[in-house]
Protein backbone atom coordinates (compact mmCIF):
# COMPACT_ATOMS: atom_id res chain seq x y z
CA UNK A 1 0.00 0.00 0.00
CA UNK A 2 1.09 3.57 -0.98
CA UNK A 3 0.09 6.42 1.61
CA UNK A 4 1.38 9.29 0.36
CA UNK A 5 1.95 12.10 2.76
CA UNK A 6 -1.32 13.97 1.74
CA UNK A 7 -2.78 10.89 2.03
CA UNK A 8 -1.74 10.73 5.52
CA UNK A 9 -2.77 13.98 6.58
CA UNK A 10 -6.09 14.14 5.00
CA UNK A 11 -6.85 10.94 7.13
CA UNK A 12 -5.48 12.78 10.14
CA UNK A 13 -7.64 15.44 9.37
CA UNK A 14 -10.57 13.69 8.37
CA UNK A 15 -10.54 11.47 12.21
CA UNK A 16 -9.78 15.25 13.68
CA UNK A 17 -12.85 16.61 12.21
CA UNK A 18 -15.54 14.16 12.55
CA UNK A 19 -16.75 15.10 15.69
CA UNK A 20 -17.10 11.22 17.26
CA UNK A 21 -14.71 8.80 17.80
CA UNK A 22 -13.47 6.40 14.82
CA UNK A 23 -15.49 3.60 17.43
CA UNK A 24 -18.44 5.58 16.71
CA UNK A 25 -18.10 5.59 12.83
CA UNK A 26 -17.32 1.50 13.26
CA UNK A 27 -20.68 1.23 14.46
CA UNK A 28 -22.73 3.44 11.89
CA UNK A 29 -20.70 1.48 9.07
CA UNK A 30 -21.95 -2.02 10.93
CA UNK A 31 -25.76 -0.81 11.28
CA UNK A 32 -25.55 0.06 7.68
CA UNK A 33 -24.10 -3.43 6.38
CA UNK A 34 -26.65 -5.22 8.30
CA UNK A 35 -29.32 -3.07 6.52
CA UNK A 36 -28.38 -3.15 3.49
CA UNK A 37 -26.58 -6.25 2.86
CA UNK A 38 -28.07 -8.73 5.15
CA UNK A 39 -27.01 -11.71 4.32
CA UNK A 40 -23.68 -10.50 6.34
CA UNK A 41 -25.94 -10.98 9.40
CA UNK A 42 -25.01 -15.22 8.66
CA UNK A 43 -21.86 -14.44 11.07
CA UNK A 44 -23.97 -12.71 13.98
CA UNK A 45 -27.03 -14.72 14.37
CA UNK A 46 -26.19 -14.30 18.30
CA UNK A 47 -26.46 -10.98 18.15
CA UNK A 48 -29.39 -8.60 18.64
CA UNK A 49 -29.10 -7.00 15.16
CA UNK A 50 -32.13 -4.26 15.62
CA UNK A 51 -30.59 -1.09 14.74
CA UNK A 52 -28.64 1.11 17.63
CA UNK A 53 -28.48 -2.55 19.42
CA UNK A 54 -25.79 -2.95 22.05
CA UNK A 55 -24.70 -5.74 20.16
CA UNK A 56 -24.31 -3.78 17.24
CA UNK A 57 -22.75 -0.64 19.35
CA UNK A 58 -20.01 -3.32 20.84
CA UNK A 59 -19.26 -5.11 17.38
CA UNK A 60 -18.95 -1.06 15.89
CA UNK A 61 -16.64 -0.32 18.43
CA UNK A 62 -14.23 -3.21 17.70
CA UNK A 63 -14.30 -2.30 14.38
CA UNK A 64 -14.26 0.86 14.88
CA UNK A 65 -10.91 0.84 17.15
CA UNK A 66 -9.11 -1.94 14.80
CA UNK A 67 -9.39 1.03 12.11
CA UNK A 68 -8.33 3.61 14.52
CA UNK A 69 -5.01 1.08 15.49
CA UNK A 70 -4.34 0.83 11.80
CA UNK A 71 -4.50 4.48 11.37
CA UNK A 72 -1.99 4.92 14.30
CA UNK A 73 0.54 2.12 13.00
CA UNK A 74 0.75 3.53 9.33
CA UNK A 75 3.76 1.80 8.67
CA UNK A 76 2.82 -1.30 10.06
CA UNK A 77 -0.90 -1.79 9.81
CA UNK A 78 0.33 -5.66 8.71
CA UNK A 79 1.74 -6.37 12.36
CA UNK A 80 -1.20 -4.49 13.70
CA UNK A 81 -3.65 -6.38 12.66
CA UNK A 82 -2.24 -10.19 12.52
CA UNK A 83 -4.23 -11.62 15.22
CA UNK A 84 -7.22 -9.86 14.13
CA UNK A 85 -6.26 -11.77 10.61
CA UNK A 86 -6.15 -14.59 12.36
CA UNK A 87 -9.27 -14.32 13.73
CA UNK A 88 -10.99 -13.83 10.87
CA UNK A 89 -9.00 -16.63 9.05
CA UNK A 90 -9.06 -19.48 11.30
CA UNK A 91 -11.91 -19.04 13.80
CA UNK A 92 -14.69 -16.93 12.68
CA UNK A 93 -14.05 -18.11 9.13
CA UNK A 94 -16.00 -14.86 7.84
CA UNK A 95 -16.64 -14.30 3.95
CA UNK A 96 -14.04 -12.32 2.76
CA UNK A 97 -16.59 -10.48 0.70
CA UNK A 98 -18.08 -8.70 3.82
CA UNK A 99 -15.28 -6.83 4.41
CA UNK A 100 -15.56 -5.33 1.00
CA UNK A 101 -19.25 -4.75 1.89
CA UNK A 102 -18.24 -2.92 4.77
CA UNK A 103 -15.39 -0.75 3.45
CA UNK A 104 -18.63 0.50 1.34
CA UNK A 105 -20.67 1.25 4.54
CA UNK A 106 -17.86 3.29 5.47
CA UNK A 107 -17.51 5.80 2.77
CA UNK A 108 -21.47 6.34 3.40
CA UNK A 109 -20.67 6.68 7.48
CA UNK A 110 -17.82 8.79 6.65
CA UNK A 111 -19.20 11.11 4.12
CA UNK A 112 -22.45 11.60 6.45
CA UNK A 113 -20.35 12.55 9.69
CA UNK A 114 -18.06 14.43 7.09
CA UNK A 115 -20.09 15.78 4.98
CA UNK A 116 -18.46 18.36 3.16
CA UNK A 117 -15.16 17.82 4.37
CA UNK A 118 -15.29 14.56 2.57
CA UNK A 119 -13.50 15.63 -0.62
CA UNK A 120 -13.02 13.70 -3.35
CA UNK A 121 -9.23 13.02 -1.99
CA UNK A 122 -10.13 12.16 1.33
CA UNK A 123 -12.56 9.46 0.11
CA UNK A 124 -9.60 8.33 -1.94
CA UNK A 125 -6.89 8.20 0.78
CA UNK A 126 -10.15 6.52 3.07
CA UNK A 127 -9.89 4.23 0.36
CA UNK A 128 -7.22 3.14 0.12
CA UNK A 129 -6.29 2.98 4.06
CA UNK A 130 -9.58 0.52 3.72
CA UNK A 131 -8.58 -1.28 1.17
CA UNK A 132 -5.75 -1.89 2.81
CA UNK A 133 -7.25 -2.88 6.01
CA UNK A 134 -9.28 -5.36 4.07
CA UNK A 135 -6.76 -7.19 2.11
CA UNK A 136 -4.68 -7.76 5.41
CA UNK A 137 -7.34 -9.50 7.14
CA UNK A 138 -8.04 -11.91 4.04
CA UNK A 139 -4.53 -12.36 4.09
CA UNK A 140 -4.50 -15.56 5.72
CA UNK A 141 -7.57 -17.08 3.65
CA UNK A 142 -4.88 -17.39 0.97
Amino acid sequence: MVLTAEDRKLLQASVAKLGCRVEDIGADALNRLFIVFPQSKTYFSHFNLNPGSKDIIHQGEKVGKALDSALKHLDDIRGTLSQLSDLHAYNLRVDPVNFKLLIKCFHVSLATHLRTEYSASACLAWDKLLEYVSDMLCEKYR
